[in-house]
Parts: structure tokens; C-alpha cells; sequence
């Protein structure tokens, strides 16, 4: 389970970005915060995940399948991280980039596993491809399953369906869906797109913004 507990942050003297936010989520489970943007989605991840800018103040508790996360460096939290592109690396085929999120202990089996991620893609036969010949479904599929190669604890999302037309979010929101629960692991969206909503397990939380004076 991730567990948020009265979470808020801000920068120097100023306001919180945010009013203070509190949230679990289960293991299988895939939850959906929503707000505008500005309103401190992006932090929000960055605390949880370890890489929120050091002149960031924030308080509350973030634990991680009961181990306290807050104050480790970002390598040590077992967090996988998502964002709107799929940020795989150009100079690198399909498979290159899977075998990139491979944990240590399995790069013996760098192929068998590369092209099981492929086969759970949907896209068998694609580790030769250039990702500049993929499609934003496609592309974004191999970063979810590069991403889970490192085998995160937790996976936290930033916008990453906003790129995608109508029919492929609701497509890759599913897959995404499956893959949570096939591995059991907490999942947390941050969106500002209300159409997000469907691909969630509950009903959105909403990170309400501080206004200033």
C-alpha cells in the first residue's frame, strides 16, 4: 500500500501550494488525482518519488508497503515514474529500451524478458523497431513496460494519458489497469483532464490549490 498522510508543500514564506492531502492506496488499486494545472500535481510526485527540487519545504509522511519513503534518495523507494511523453531514448530500438529497465539480477535473461514486455505490449516482434516508428499508443505502451522491467513497488503517473486521442487513452488506461493488478503494486495518476476519471478504480481525489491572501 502507498500511504500519503497530510501532505503539503510550499516554497520559502510562501503559501502551500497545496491544502494538506492525505491518501492510501492499495495494492492492485489505481487512483486518480485531479486539479488544475499549477496546482502542485507534479510536486506532489516529486515528493513522493524522491525528486522534488531541494529548495522545495514540504511536510507529512509518505510509506511505502509500511517502510517510511519520505527521506530516502530517489534510488532507494522502489517508485516507478511515468510522464505525458514517453521519453524513450531515440538512439536506442524497442528492445534496447526495455532491457534499459531491466533490474540487475535479471540481465542474464535480458531477451527472454525483453520479448515477454512485448508480447504483454501487444507488440510481438518489435524489438528491432526505430520508437520513432511507433505510434503514441505504442510508444507509450513500451514506456509503461520499461518502467515496470525495474520492477517499482509503486507507479506513479504525470499526465501520461493526456497525449493520446480519446480511443487510445481508454485503451491504454485499460492495459495500464491490468498491469497494476497483474503485479499487485499501488498505482497514483495525476491528471487535469476530467475525462481521466473512467480509468480510475474510485472516484478522483482532488488537490485543492492554497490561494494566497
Amino acid at each position: 500500500m502507498l500511504h500519503l498522510s497530510e501532505i503539503t508543500a510550499g516554497y520559502g514564506d510562501g503559501a502551500p501550494l497545496f491544502a494538506a492531502l492525505s491518501l492510501s492506496i492499495a495494492a492492485g488499486e489505481l487512483r486518480l488525482v485531479q486539479g488544475p494545472s499549477g496546482c502542485g500535481k507534479s510536486t506532489l510526485l516529486g515528493i513522493i518519488c524522491g525528486t522534488a527540487p531541494s529548495q522545495l519545504s514540504w511536510s507529512g509522511a509518505v510509506t511505502l508497503n509500511g517502510r517510511a519513503i519520505g527521506s530516502l534518495p530517489a534510488e532507494q523507494r522502489r517508485v516507478g515514474l511515468m510522464f505525458q511523453d514517453a521519453l524513450l531514448f531515440p538512439h536506442m530500438s524497442v528492445g534496447d529500451n526495455l532491457a534499459f529497465g531491466l533490474a540487475a539480477r535479471h540481465r542474464q535473461d535480458r531477451e527472454a524478458r525483453v520479448a515477454e514486455a512485448l508480447e504483454i505490449a501487444g507488440l510481438a516482434g518489435f524489438g528491432d523497431r526505430d520508437p520513432a516508428t511507433l505510434s503514441g499508443g505504442q510508444a507509450a505502451r513500451v514506456a509503461l513496460m520499461r518502467t515496470l522491467l525495474a520492477e517499482p513497488d509503486a507507479l506513479l503517473m504525470d499526465e501520461a494519458f493526456s497525449a493520446l486521442d480519446p480511443e487510445r487513452r481508454q485503451a491504454f488506461g485499460g492495459f495500464v489497469r491490468d498491469q497494476v493488478k497483474a503485479r499487485n503494486i499501488p498505482a497514483l495518476l495525476v491528471s487535469h483532464d476530467p475525462g481521466d476519471a473512467s480509468l480510475a478504480d474510485s472516484d478522483p481525489v482532488r488537490l485543492a490549490a492554497v490561494q494566497d491572501g
